[in-house]
Parts: structure tokens; C-alpha cells; sequence
């Protein structure tokens, strides 16, 4: 018995600075952050065209690295296609590729594509924190204030009524990390070839690196948050063959709403070798 308890505690040490049970026991403590913010309208830190911007700069870019597995999807867009191989030529250019042979473009890995994209690259690692089990580090490269560093990957769910004492306010979001929900949800809502979601957050390959921040660990009193969450609802207009990289989705038809997703935007510049530390709970007055 004393050597189980000792096997369940570690795994609590290093779980308890997850998002879920974190606010399961700390919901009604007053270690909170405050945050003002003039409306709410304005509990942005950064613009919601900024994060399209960024995540419409990061996807492309992994389409076309991966441009020669898309065939089955450019197929059915043709107009698309065309813009594509438009781009996919002066990159090939500015790499001193054959732009008549597609065959031959060189395929980089997520995570060179994103320092060739962001400027930045980060990586799952050993938490700097004790007992805190897995975090994530900025390893290559600078990310300056008010960047999408991250995605919080899961199921969403969006829910209607309710008060600020339960956090199921009008419109609030709850993430559901069970793997079942999300490939069941992820698998109804395909259509044909085009992928509304990224799975692969799901294994060790990630096809999106930025699927990263549900290993982002909560601030202490030692670690500073350097990161904040922050909602985006993806627009009707956000491109379909892009979408196979958004690693969220919805988890009930019955919802009337864009897909709702969480970014991680940077409070500070955050340099090579750092670890991210969010905070959970933060109140906005």
C-alpha cells in the first residue's frame, strides 16, 4: 500500500500543474491574477486579425512544404492550386530549387518550418519546475511580445448561461482532453478529403508545431507567466484546405458558432532557452 500511495503521488506532482485540475481545486482560492481591461469587448491582447494573420502565415507555409501529399484535396480546388504552385515556385526560387520540378522540392520538418516562418521554434522538454513533469521551451530562435507562440489543442465546447462563479458564463469554453471525444468528433465533421482538424497532436509527430500548449505549466511564485490564453473564433472565411492544422474542434453540432480556439500570445519577449509559464486563472474586471 505505502509503495502505491508513493506511485500515485509522484504522478500527481507532476499532473497537478495541468490545466483541468488545477482550476478543479483552486477555483474558489483567491490566488488569482487581475487583469483590467476597458471593455470586454477588449480582452484581447493581441487582435483577432493578428492571430488569423499568424496561424493563415504558419499554415500555408506547412501546406506547401507538405505540398506534394495534397494532391487529393488541390484536385477539387483548382483555383486554389494554381495560387499555390504560384508560391510554391518562389519558394522554390528563393531556395535555389528546380521550380519545373515539384517532384524535387525539399520537405522540411514542422518544426523548421516554423523557425523559417516565426522566426522561432519550440520544443516539449523536462519542466524547470519540480514535479512538474513536461513543459515547453522556446529553443531556437526569439519571440517578441504579442506573438501566437502556442495552440491549446482539444474539444470545445461553448456554454450558454450560467454566472462568473461557475465560469459557465455566457459563451465560455470548456476543453475536453479525452482523446475518444476529439477523433470521434474530428471523423464526423470530415468532408470527403478535406480534414476540419489536426489529430496529430494526438501522437509524437505533430503535423501543427505550434499543438503544443496543453504542456504549458502554470506560473509560480518563482516563474512569472510570459504567456496568456486567449480566445479566437475562426472565421467562416478561414481557408478549408488549411484547416486540417487546426487542432480544435467542436463538440456538438447543436452549437451555433465559428470553431472556438485558444492561442497562447506571448506578455513579453521571450528568448531562446525559456521556458513557457501561463497562468490559469486570471479575473478580468
Amino acid at each position: 500500500p505505502g509503495a502505491m500511495l508513493r506511485s500515485l503521488r509522484r504522478r500527481w506532482d507532476a499532473y497537478k500543474y495541468r490545466f483541468v485540475p488545477w482550476l478543479a481545486l483552486n477555483l474558489r482560492r483567491k490566488r488569482r491574477t487581475l487583469r483590467y481591461v476597458p471593455e470586454s469587448s477588449q480582452d484581447k491582447i493581441i487582435s483577432d486579425e493578428d492571430v488569423f494573420e499568424t496561424l493563415l502565415k504558419i499554415f500555408k507555409a506547412l501546406f506547401i512544404n507538405d505540398f506534394s501529399r495534397q494532391a487529393h484535396i488541390l484536385a477539387l480546388l483548382p483555383e486554389i492550386k494554381c495560387k499555390y504552385l504560384e508560391l510554391l515556385t518562389v519558394d522554390q526560387k528563393r531556395s535555389k530549387a528546380n521550380s519545373c520540378n515539384h517532384q524535387s522540392q525539399h520537405v522540411f520538418s514542422p518544426e523548421e518550418v516554423l523557425f523559417n516562418t516565426l522566426g522561432f521554434t519550440i520544443t516539449r522538454d523536462q519542466s524547470s519546475l519540480v514535479s512538474a513533469g513536461t513543459g515547453v521551451f522556446v529553443t531556437k530562435g526569439f519571440v517578441p511580445k504579442g506573438t501566437v507562440v502556442s495552440m491549446y489543442p482539444a474539444t470545445v465546447a461553448i456554454s450558454r448561461g450560467g454566472s462568473t462563479d461557475n465560469l459557465a458564463s455566457e459563451g465560455a469554453v470548456i476543453h475536453i482532453n479525452a482523446v475518444g471525444h476529439f477523433r470521434s468528433c474530428s471523423r464526423r465533421d470530415q468532408l470527403g478529403p478535406f480534414q476540419m482538424s489536426d489529430e496529430s497532436w494526438l501522437t509524437a509527430s505533430l503535423q501543427n508545431p505550434l499543438a503544443v500548449g496543453q504542456y504549458v505549466n502554470n506560473c509560480s511564485h518563482e516563474k512569472a507567466a510570459n504567456v496568456c490564453y486567449q480566445e479566437y473564433d475562426v472565421p467562416g472565411y478561414f481557408p478549408i484546405e488549411l484547416k486540417q492544422y487546426l487542432p480544435n474542434i467542436l463538440y456538438s453540432h447543436d452549437i451555433e458558432s465559428h470553431l472556438r480556439c485558444v492561442v497562447l500570445v506571448t506578455l513579453r519577449d521571450i528568448k531562446q532557452g525559456e521556458e513557457l509559464f501561463s497562468n490559469y486563472y486570471t479575473v478580468i474586471n
